[in-house]
C-alpha cells in the first residue's frame, strides 16, 4: 500500500506544485476558470499556496503519515469546493475537479491502509 500512496503522492504532488505555479502566475486557463465562478482575484495567492501546501503535504507524508493524511483531507475539501463553486454557477466542466477531489481521496485511503 505504501508503494501505491507514494506512487501517487508523487504524481499529485507534482500537478498541484503545477496547478499552483499556474495560480501564481495567473495563467489565462486558470484564472478564466476561477473568474468564471466568481473568485476574486485577491484570492489567487491564498489557493495557490493551498494547492502547494497539498503538494508539499503529500511529499511529508511520505515520511510522516499524519501529514499526508492531512494534506490529502484538505486537497478534497479544496476540489469538493471546486466543484460546488462550478455547479453553483451552473458550469458543469466540473470532470477535472471531480478527478482532483477523488485522487487524494485514493492517497488518503493507501497512507492510512499502509500506517
Amino acid at each position: 500500500m505504501f508503494i501505491g500512496y507514494a506512487v501517487l503522492a508523487a504524481l499529485l504532488a507534482l500537478a498541484m506544485a503545477g496547478s499552483a505555479f499556474a495560480t501564481f502566475t495567473r495563467n489565462p486557463a486558470v484564472v478564466g476558470s476561477m473568474t468564471k465562478v466568481g473568485v476574486p482575484d485577491g484570492w489567487l495567492p491564498w489557493l495557490g499556496t493551498a494547492k502547494l501546501a497539498g503538494a508539499l503535504g503529500l511529499l511529508a507524508g511520505l515520511v510522516v503519515p499524519v501529514l499526508g493524511e492531512a494534506a490529502a483531507i484538505g486537497l478534497v475539501l479544496y476540489f469538493v469546493g471546486a466543484v460546488v463553486s462550478h455547479v453553483r454557477v451552473k458550469d458543469y466542466a466540473i470532470a477535472p475537479a471531480v478527478a482532483l477531489a477523488v485522487l487524494p481521496a485514493v492517497a488518503l485511503v493507501l497512507r492510512i491502509a499502509s500506517a
